[in-house]
């Protein structure tokens, strides 16, 4: 198989059959514009269960999905530290890829594997695709045409306890790669970058509350484990077209918050949820108008971000959740811990092309890959 864009629904295979999965496949699996064919994992035994939940029609080792000449697109389920590795297997298969979050862990590896995607003639796209919902895509909607007047400055709030007290696992959640700005962020700086445009300058400060943390439930539950990365990021962003955001991502508050706004010269969007697909968008007018567009459910979640790359392959045309964003997302978050162990400002070296916003009727659950 190649990079051709070819006809009809595009022929998926997964790669990792992990929790994650059975909301993707409960989805894939669903939507009339792509075809889900095998299943396949580290265990073998655990693909083949998935396969059969869901209705497709062949579980077994990841070789099934990569010696599949009728797969088109892999969508990469293993563990963050084998994203670029399994997505460069399915490239080298001559198949197109979507990676869960994040797209990488290094700039480096992440920019091979997005070089060898455009070299092969092949996409890569990436996680999180919440953006993609009616939420985040209805504001992004009204601040284009001029809701708030021109975009200035934006706030974000992620704070919570931290995970510890239910997730019956949470160790990897405060180690390397993770962390409130790893692990959540790019949820709230995706958006960012969909609304504002790329990010050029960071400046952010972190602090760690506790170096030993307690399991809190499940079996493992009044064990400690160690804490080896910032558990609160306070960041200021630049935006290359003149905007600027304050962001917190904390697992140190005992105050939970989970917020997006976007102020402008004529008033203030506030924005659902990035982590989220849809919600309600509440626009605050200088003149004290309120207005508030109540939330529409989304067709669809985990998956939305596979659905529009097949289209976009179908059409030969760029993915929305592009692995140019994601890189860009990954650059973001890096430079955010650099400017805060140097103490200064770090200039951000990538950049994207943000794409269009969903047209209004762009509806998932429509088949619209005829044979």
């Amino acid at each position: 198989m190649s990079g051709t864009n070819g006809s009809g629904p595009v022929r998926v295979g997964v790669i990792g059959a992990g929790v994650i999965s059975t909301e993707y496949l409960r989805n894939l699996t669903a939507l009339p514009d792509l075809d889900v064919r095998v299943v396949g994992d580290l265990d073998a035994e655990r693909a083949r269960a998935q396969a059969a939940a869901f209705g497709v029609a062949r579980g077994g080792p990841v070789a099934d999905v990569l010696d599949d000449d009728d797969v088109e697109l892999v969508v990469n389920l293993t563990v963050p530290q084998a994203h670029v590795d399994v997505a460069l297997q399915a490239l080298a298969a001559g198949k197109h890829v979507w990676n869960e979050k994040p797209i990488g862990l290094d700039r480096a590896s992440t920019r091979t594997l997005l070089d060898t995607a455009r070299a092969s003639g092949l996409r890569v796209a990436t996680a999180p695709d919440t953006f993609l919902g009616p939420g985040i895509q209805t504001a992004r909607r009204l601040v284009e045409s001029g809701a708030i007047g021109t975009p200035l400055t934006a706030l974000t709030l992620l704070q919570s306890p931290g995970p510890e007290s239910w997730h019956p696992n949470p160790d990897f959640l405060f180690q390397e790669g993770a962390g409130p700005l790893f692990d959540l962020g790019p949820y709230y700086l995706t958006a960012l970058v969909q609304l504002l445009g790329p990010v050029s300058q960071v400046s952010a400060v972190t602090s760690r509350a506790r170096a030993v943390r307690t399991i809190g439930s499940g079996p493992r539950a009044g064990q400690t484990f160690d804490v080896t990365v910032p558990t609160h990021v306070a960041a200021i962003y630049r935006f290359a077209g003149g905007a600027s955001a304050q962001s917190t991502f904390s697992f140190d508050s005992a105050v939970k918050r989970r917020m997006l706004e976007i102020s402008g010269t004529e008033g203030t969007i506030a924005v659902p949820d990035p982590n989220t697909f849809a919600g309600e968008i509440v626009v605050h007018r200088m003149d004290g108008d309120v207005v508030t567009t109540p939330a529409v459910p989304a067709p669809a979640t985990r998956g939305t971000g596979v659905l529009e790359l097949a289209r976009a392959v179908r059409a030969g045309r760029p993915a929305r959740a592009s692995g140019e964003l994601g890189e860009h997302v990954l650059d973001v978050m890096i430079s955010t811990a650099e400017a805060a162990e140097r103490g200064a400002p770090v200039e951000l070296a990538s950049t994207v092309e943000v794409g269009p916003a969903l047209p209004e009727d762009w509806d998932p659950t429509a088949p619209t890959l005829v044979r």
